[in-house]
């Protein structure tokens, strides 16, 4: 039975194009990213990702999505993970979880921030959760950090660290740090009373 019957008959169409996208991604991004190189990577005709996905948008923002429900999967199982942890060594964990995902994945980062892929301010139906959660668990993590503060302290500190955090990824993923400079950078800014 060929690939593309296989894919076809057992439903996992949609799965096997992602996955043949987020490989193509590995070595080119996705500005270039093509429907028909993922169909050829995948062994389905040429036709088969407009099927499934409309257009070449489409298939960015589910590959938009899938990363940012696994940078959010991996952050909440270091939360957990750190649970009754030191607030600061909790929070230092998780931002090293947010800083090691990009390095991992630096195609699917920049998929997940290209504001023409996720427009600020208006997410699809399916990244609005995922963004609130990270969102969320950046909140909480930051909270733990400045007991009894102010709602908006909080919020303008759950901001900086943040943006701090993410600047680290972004750095790593454009090649001017390396990974191993990104923990005692986090360690110097979360742990210093």
């Amino acid at each position: 039975m060929s690939r593309s019957t296989t894919a076809y008959h057992h439903g996992n169409l949609g799965p096997a194009l992602e996955d043949a996208a987020l490989e193509l991604m590995r070595t080119q991004g996705h500005a270039t990213l093509s429907l028909r190189e993922v169909a050829r990577r995948a062994g389905v005709s040429h036709n088969a990702p407009y099927h499934h996905f409309g257009d070449r948008s489409a298939l960015l923002k589910r590959l938009s999505e899938r990363g940012m429900a696994e940078l959010l999967d991996a952050m909440r199982e270091e939360r957990d993970a750190t649970a009754g942890r030191d607030s600061r060594e909790a929070a230092v964990r998780i931002g090293s979880t947010y800083v090691h995902y990009a390095a991992q994945h630096p195609e699917r980062f920049r998929l997940i921030y290209d504001p023409e892929v996720c427009v600020p301010g208006s997410p699809s139906e399916a990244m609005a959760p995922l963004i609130g959660g990270v969102e969320a668990l950046l909140a909480e993590t930051t909270a733990s950090l400045a007991p009894g503060a102010e709602p908006q302290v909080i919020a303008a500190l759950t901001t900086a660290v943040w943006a701090a955090v993410h600047g680290l990824a972004e750095l790593i993923v454009a090649g001017h740090i390396s990974e191993a400079e990104a923990g005692p950078a986090l360690e110097a800014l979360l742990t210093r009373p």
